[in-house]
């Protein structure tokens, strides 16, 4: 018996011993709790583009533009918006919407928020790429224009991407944010009661909150990174709702009575990132142990490892087909994708050959580092591709590290405030739903002042790809940017400027009359959740 059939088994017994246990969860029917997989780092809505942070952000401050389930973009804090000319976007904001402590919303909390989302200090990934390069002006309380150098068609889908915070807390640190400082609140659904890093969220209702009266009087986000005792307190009746459902439970709760599983295929890939910049990389050595040039750099090298990873191995033994393998930075259907381009095949002997024309016949040694228990399986999938990469003559050692650590260090921890590693899985969700969103941030050469390559913790750089990609965030007609953008998802990838392996499939669990509304963003919002 497997360590999480013991734990389901044991979580099972408890539950059925304690019956009083449930009826007091069936009873307290009005608070709401959630199980997340993964840490948030801050509270502060524009400290880090990263999904755990967004998603409960957006209880409590409220993007200009919203998005749905499957991420079309729907009317929030602007009401409507259009193009006043090729390079002028004019949005209406909302009348009568007030913030937690009643102060109106307008025109000034934009510009304020405007200023303060891409400068956040010691951002581990910032929103940069959605404001730079836009200049907003205020036309009066309740209509902002943004003005842009070029045609920028995605000004709408960039402004759906993070909230907005009212002008008394522009300069409020990240650090007050999590203490929950900024007592003018959000103009969110819910209200920011409590802040326990590592544990726990506590939102409370907003009660005057313009989009109507939400049926949860308490919401309770619980930090759960161990998917067995995630599953273990759904099924205790200790909580109503568990995101990010282990790959390896998700048929036997379908089969349970007493719960509902919802999914959809997600807008996440799971890819590896590598040092492209530096001559001489921290963690990779000669088979001696000797310092060496970095490999990384060589095409060749780089094909190798790609072609040495098993990608349908991973999702069937270690997804257990929860995962779709992957050839680029969405699946197939999202706006921007190439149809040309497919998961690279299986081929160690090809790879082999690959190596060895690069001039590195015997391989060398290599470090892999990521994080543990922020992405399904991660420590699973890291170890395994390790051992793919053995089998190929590189001799691979893993680190894995807490979320929150890692992350810094992969974005800032080398000196001069550089990327540290260089070679690490990572995960990125489309924030926009269409493949702009993930160029920009992953593969655009890293340029703070401009806003691209954010989230580039490998600093590829191709000026190919970044003129394609220019050319794209500035196309207007739809059919011909989706084109432009597939064509730079072809450089990128046909340059192997990072290696996608596998998009995840989304699955919540919940006790049975609660209703999950699944989302391609991965977001576990209350305001989707009601009961049945």
């Amino acid at each position: 018996m497997t360590t999480i059939t013991k734990s389901l088994a044991a979580a099972r017994a408890a539950a059925l011993a304690a019956p009083l246990a449930l009826l007091a969860g069936a009873a307290g029917a009005q608070e709401l709790r959630i199980g997340l997989s993964a840490e948030l780092s801050a509270m502060d809505p524009h400290y880090h583009n990263v999904s755990p942070n967004n998603m409960l952000a957006r209880h409590i401050y409220e993007p200009l533009v919203g998005q749905d389930e499957k991420q079309a973009l729907k009317p929030l804090l602007a009401e409507s918006w259009k193009a006043i000319d090729d390079t002028t976007w004019e949005f209406k904001l909302r009348q009568g919407v007030k913030f937690h402590d009643g102060t109106p919303f307008t025109a000034d909390d934009v510009i304020a928020t405007m200023q303060r989302a891409p400068n956040v200090p010691k951002s581990p990934s910032s929103f940069s790429a959605y404001v730079r390069g836009k200049e907003f002006t205020k036309v009066d309380d309740f209509t902002v224009r943004v003005k842009t150098a070029a045609p920028a068609p995605l000004v709408p889908t960039d402004l759906s991407t993070f909230g907005i915070i009212p002008a008394k807390c522009k300069d409020t640190s990240t650090e007050d944010f999590n203490l929950g400082k900024c007592t003018t609140g959000g103009t969110g659904p819910y209200k920011q009661a409590e802040y326990v890093a590592g544990d726990r969220v506590v939102l409370t209702p907003n009660e005057t909150y313009w989009g109507g009266k939400e049926p949860w009087s308490k919401v309770t986000f619980r930090m759960i990174t161990s998917a067995p005792t995630r599953v273990a307190a759904l099924l205790a009746g200790d909580l109503d709702v568990i995101e990010n459902v282990p790959t390896s439970d998700v048929a036997r709760l379908k089969g349970d009575s007493k719960l509902a599983v919802a999914s959809t295929v997600s807008n996440r890939v799971i890819y590896f990132h590598m040092d492209h910049f530096r001559e001489v990389s921290p963690f990779i050595k000669g088979k001696d142990g000797s310092e060496i040039k970095n490999p990384l750099r060589n095409l060749k090298v780089r094909q190798a490892l790609s072609m040495a990873i098993n990608r349908p191995g991973i999702v069937d033994r270690i997804m257990e087909k929860e995962a779709i393998p992957a050839g680029q930075l969405l699946p197939d259907g999202f706006f921007g994708t190439s149809k040309n381009l497919k998961p690279v095949a299986y081929d160690l002997n090809g790879a082999k050959k690959l190596l060895a024309e690069a001039g590195y016949p015997n391989g060398f040694k290599m470090k892999l580092h990521g994080p543990t228990n922020r992405y399904l399986n991660d420590t699973k999938i890291i170890e395994a591709v390790a051992q793919m990469f053995s089998r190929l003559g590189i001799e691979t050692e893993v680190e894995t590290l807490p979320a929150a650590n890692f992350f810094t260090r992969a974005s800032q921890g080398g000196q001069g405030n550089v990327p540290e590693f260089s070679f690490i899985l990572v995960g990125w969700g489309a924030g926009t739903g269409e493949s702009s969103d993930s160029l920009k941030a992953l593969l655009a050469t890293f340029n703070p002042q401009k806003g691209m390559g954010a989230t580039n913790r490998g600093r590829y750089s191709n000026p190919t790809f970044d003129a394609k990609l220019e050319e794209a965030l500035r196309t207007v007609d739809d059919a011909k940017r989706a084109a432009a953008l597939a064509e730079a998802m072809e450089i990128s990838m046909n340059d192997v400027g990072l290696i996608p392996t596998h998009y995840q499939l989304n699955t919540w669990a919940s006790r049975k009359g609660v209703k999950v509304q699944a989302r391609t963003d991965e977001y576990t919002l209350a305001t989707g959740i009601r009961k049945e």
